[in-house]
């Protein structure tokens, strides 16, 4: 069992499912990512802030599995945005890491307040450049900072990872991205756990004879999404990955998208502007 894969806008293909571990303690994220490989992600989701490089760099080095079938993406934190700074940031990654490159490095917010995202993704151009990067994207980027960006540079972030889910779909995002050719990738694609009990999704689920994780993973891949669901329980991070033999028709996917009601759950992008 493997993820479909997605092409991004430079060329290179990303795992359409992958591995959040965003919140997993830096003492479990080895192990969570050992048994994540085991079944089956080759795609893994971590950041700076998330202080578990390490442990996914560890998981990478004990798993046998070879670096080129592997996707690991990781991010830039605030309080390292600026060109010569973030070149600094991206080698105490991959230290942690103990990656030669990583196949993905992502603005972690825009802060616009402080105007430093372009001298930042100027640098993501340098890193690129020099292949310890192989894709360079954006995270919680609203339309006007993808402009401003794109207008800038003259680069097209190849992925923008935003929240989303059935009660923030962010419809008027996923329009730009595909206008502008952003691949769009979802955090908190379960709705922080809030939406497994909803009688909208767990109809769903019990007529497929899944679980409503494996039902709106699903709703993501069919949107075009590529998803990063995160668990700590095997039995879970397992089942999250056994979503490719499902099929959701046309009014499963309307019903659970009658779900949108505008509900973040996360900042506000435009507002946000912690660097602690």
């Amino acid at each position: 069992m493997a993820s479909p894969s997605i092409t991004l806008n430079d060329g290179n293909a990303i795992p359409q499912v992958g591995f959040g571990v965003f919140q997993t303690p830096p003492d479990e994220t080895e192990r969570a990512v050992t048994i994540a490989f085991e079944a089956g992600y080759r795609h893994v989701d971590t950041a700076a802030a998330y202080r578990n490089e390490r442990g996914v760099g560890k998981a990478v080095a004990e798993s046998g599995l070879p670096r080129e079938d592997l996707y690991i993406t990781t991010k830039l934190w605030n309080s390292e945005q600026g060109y010569d700074s973030t070149l600094k940031a991206f080698d105490a990654s991959v230290d942690r890491l103990g990656l030669d490159y990583v196949d993905l490095y992502l603005i972690h917010w825009p802060l616009p307040a402080r105007n430093t995202f372009v001298d930042t993704f100027k640098a993501f151009s340098t890193l690129r450049d020099q292949g310890r990067v192989r894709s360079i994207g954006v995270s919680n980027f609203e339309p006007e900072h993808l402009r401003i960006l794109i207008d800038a540079t003259g680069i097209v972030p190849a992925v923008n990872q935003v929240e989303l889910h059935p009660r923030f779909p962010q419809d008027e995002l996923r329009e730009v991205h595909k206008q502008l050719g952003v691949a769009t990738e979802a955090w908190a694609p379960l709705g922080q756990g809030a939406l497994l009990d909803d009688p909208r999704v767990t109809e769903v689920a019990e007529r497929h004879g899944k679980t409503p994780a494996q039902v709106l993973i699903r709703w993501h891949i069919q949107l075009g999404n590529i998803v990063i669901p995160k668990s700590v329980t095997p039995e879970r991070i397992v089942s999250n990955f056994d979503v490719f033999d499902l099929e959701l028709s046309e009014q499963d996917m309307a019903s659970i998208s009658s779900l949108g009601d505008g509900t973040r759950m996360g900042p506000d992008p435009r507002t946000f502007d912690f660097t602690g």
